[in-house]
């Protein structure tokens, strides 16, 4: 695989709108390379005989029915809010 020009990583960097310093080229360069230097490993590995995978383990998720529980120490529960208001905590506003 041919190495990475400065001119590629520079393309690459303002298609990501990235800000480069020139003192950090070398070394995004050294990283890119070593990246795609994997990937062609990665790409060129032998996978003869090995059939197609899409999990580690037959096992599937597992669904229970939502059911309302009654905490019983509810000053415990509410010891570390930061603001509790009638009982409950109290969260900044996330919707304006």
């Amino acid at each position: 695989m041919a190495d990475v020009s400065k001119e590629e990583l520079l393309h690459i960097a303002n298609l990501a709108d990235l800000n480069i310093k020139e003192d950090e080229i070398d070394n995004y360069l050294k990283n890119l390379q070593d990246i795609l230097n994997f990937a062609n490993i990665v790409n060129n590995a032998n996978t003869d005989g090995l059939g197609e995978t899409i999990g580690e383990n037959d096992q599937c998720n597992v669904f229970r029915k939502d059911e309302v529980k009654e905490f019983k120490d509810n000053e415990l529960l509410l010891a570390n809010a930061k603001e509790q208001e009638r009982n409950m905590f109290k969260i900044p506003k996330v919707i304006q």
